[in-house]
């Protein structure tokens, strides 16, 4: 029935047959049929369908809750017995916030001193993205803000205050200054993220409560697309400090503190709350609150 319970949270995941399919390696018919022996053997119509997805029906919501936690257990429970066998192991699998990447590092990097065999692949993802793949097991922890927007059910560890600095050529018209104001801020040409990211939220809010309403003349869901036409001279951003830090600064690139309000954001590790948790997760967990410590 496992493979089965994948099926739906792949369907989950899609929201369409063909491509839930693809996913789990098979074909359509082969899918579809998967599902419908799933939906015979507990006796309730799961899925609203027609020619195509529609969505879920009320049990099948309800059973969807239940693949989401019998799934994760039988990995949790494969994984324990293999690093029983050959130590820890696998495929570490982290998503996180674009403003959170530079971060990522700092926890990889001593986890596979610690457990070389262990390989990882980042993602960058919205906040909201990540909720989602944490939730269908897509992923196995995420990078996002763990203050400003509801989590859901989800665990988070604390890392870092995220602070706001504006990014801009020393021969700009706020070059010169030691901090600025968000009003100030809102006075200049910007470029930021977009709108479906949870960073680019958070600084229009701050604009919008400075009495500004927010138009950038570019727009990217990459900070790297964002700084490197700040380092042209011509643009100006706003960034957390430790990204700024992190990307590098020129000789004549300014990264200039936005008071009024010193405005902060938290930043932490987020993984599903379960008990037992895979031996991978509960590593990341473990140097996640080391990291945590001290930064604390």
């Amino acid at each position: 029935m496992i493979d089965k319970l994948d099926y739906l949270l792949a369907l989950a995941r899609e929201q369409n047959f063909s491509k839930a399919a693809e996913r789990c390696g098979v074909t359509q018919p082969t899918f579809s049929a998967g599902i419908k022996q799933l939906e015979d053997t507990l006796g309730v119509m799961l899925v609203q369908r027609t020619s195509r997805f529609i969505g879920f029906t009320a049990e099948g919501e309800r059973v969807l809750d239940w693949a989401r936690t019998i799934v994760a257990d039988t990995r949790a429970m494969r994984d324990e017995v293999r690093m029983l066998k050959k130590g820890l192991n696998g495929h570490l699998k982290i998503a996180a916030i674009p403003t959170a990447l530079p971060m990522v590092s700092e926890l990889t990097t001593p986890y596979r001193a610690k457990h070389p065999n262990v390989k990882f692949t980042i993602l960058s993802r919205t906040s909201i993205d990540i909720l989602s793949m944490i939730e269908n097991l897509e992923v196995d922890a995420g990078l996002t803000y763990i203050d400003n927007e509801p989590l859901g059910r989800l665990r988070a560890i604390s890392l870092y205050r995220e602070q706001y600095r504006l990014l801009t050529s020393e021969d700009s018209p706020l070059g010169n200054r030691d901090r600025v104001t968000w009003a100030e801020v809102g006075r200049v040409p910007l470029c930021l993220l977009t709108p479906d990211m949870q960073n680019r939220r958070i600084i229009d809010g701050h604009l919008h409560a400075a009495g500004n309403r927010p138009e950038p003349t570019l727009e990217s869901n990459s900070m790297i697309v964002l700084f490197s036409h700040v380092r042209t001279g011509r643009w100006a951003s706003v960034m957390p400090e430790k990204l700024a830090d992190n990307l590098g600064l020129t000789q004549h690139l300014r990264s200039i503190p936005i008071v009024e309000p010193e405005a902060t954001h938290q930043v932490g590790l987020v993984v599903l709350p379960r008990e037992p948790m895979t031996p991978l997760t509960a590593a990341l967990v473990a140097e996640a609150s080391h990291l945590a410590k001290s930064m604390g």
